[in-house]
Parts: structure tokens; sequence; C-alpha cells
């Protein structure tokens, strides 16, 4: 699950040909996700990934959980609504 964004502006040295330290900075922009599987909170650097996956259409798993084992379970649970009958009334947000 999508969180926030926030920027991370980190300050840099480097020594020029004659030898005088310049200062420059760099800014990272971050995300904060929440784990599907876990529900912890974990940062990711926003150019690491996808620019399409930066929504809560896409599921998010922090590097402590196994994806895969993640990405199978939720198959499981998404082919039983859609084998479900479209005269049942049973609510499809709940499963």
């Amino acid at each position: 699950m999508f969180i926030r964004e926030y920027q991370v502006k980190k300050r840099y040295e480097r020594i020029s040909k004659l030898k005088i330290k310049h200062s420059y900075y760099r800014s990272v922009s971050m995300i904060v996700l929440r784990c599907d599987n876990c529900d912890t909170e974990f940062e990711r650097a926003r150019g690491s990934m996808d620019p399409k996956r930066l929504n809560n259409n896409y599921f998010h798993v922090c590097k402590t959980c196994d994806s895969k084992k993640f990405a199978q379970k939720t198959g499981i649970t998404r082919k039983q609504i859609w084998d479900m009958p479209a005269s049942s009334n049973l609510d499809v947000s709940k499963i």
C-alpha cells in the first residue's frame, strides 16, 4: 500500500583538479509503502520502482517477506472471486 513520498537531500564533497573542495547536493525521492503481507512500513527510492506501481492498484511486499509465496496466495483468492457465480449474495470486498 502506498503511503507517502518525501525528498531526502544529501550533501557530498568533491575535490577539483586544483585541489579545492566543493560541496554539492543531491535530492532523492523516497517512497513509504506498507507491506501487504506483514503490514510493516518500508522505504524505497522512487527511481528504483516503475512509476505505474506507485499506487494502491498493485501489491507491495517488503524484502523480509517471500514475494513469490505471497503472489501464489493472492492468486488463489483472486481465482475464487472470479469463479464465483454472478447470482451469489456474497460481498466481494470482504474476500
